[in-house]
């Protein structure tokens, strides 16, 4: 693929990534399945929560199994907060940088893909961040602003979430 663009049907595909928060009190590894879905689990929200933890008009995440993703540093500034019961949004205590996203009753976690070492976004940003999953809160679009998001068309857009669900 040297020098050409990735496209949807071909583009590189990493083995695992590393990330972590603003300040580097936090860092993580995601290891991915050899199976995995790179497609599928690239997805964006622009829902007011999301919004609001991210500072962004879209939060663009990647999920992988929760057994797959693991600290390389201590936690000690890693905090949860509930804007939704069973909804965790981990953040960095100490800087804010907002890292992950996850409903409590699943096995998986998503990843804030802002939050990826630049080497990897430079190699494999459009494995983790072509939008080509689900494209939820679409209600919730900015007329002339997000609702033209680049890659979105490639999704499933919701006005809600996946599961109809309104927050």
């Amino acid at each position: 693929m040297s020098g050409s663009s990735p496209t949807i049907e071909n583009f590189p595909k990493p083995k695992f990534i590393t990330g972590g928060c603003l300040c580097g009190s936090i860092k993580y590894r995601a290891d991915f399945p050899e199976d995995h879905d790179f497609l599928h689990q690239s997805r964006s929200c622009q829902c007011t929560q999301c919004r609001r933890g991210t500072g962004c008009l879209f939060y663009v995440a990647h999920t992988v199994p929760l057994g797959n993703f693991t600290y390389l540093t201590p936690t000690t500034t890693l905090k949860n907060f509930y804007a939704t019961p069973g909804i965790q949004r981990g953040f960095c205590s100490n800087c804010g940088s907002f890292l992950y996203w996850r409903h409590e009753s699943r096995d998986e976690i998503a990843m804030a893909v802002g939050t990826v070492d630049p080497e990897f976004l430079s190699d494999f940003g459009f494995a983790l961040a072509n939008t080509a999953g689900d494209n939820v809160w679409c209600e919730n679009e900015i007329k002339g602003v997000t609702d033209g998001m680049i890659g979105k068309e490639r999704g499933i857009k919701w006005a809600t979430d996946s599961k109809g669900v309104r927050m």
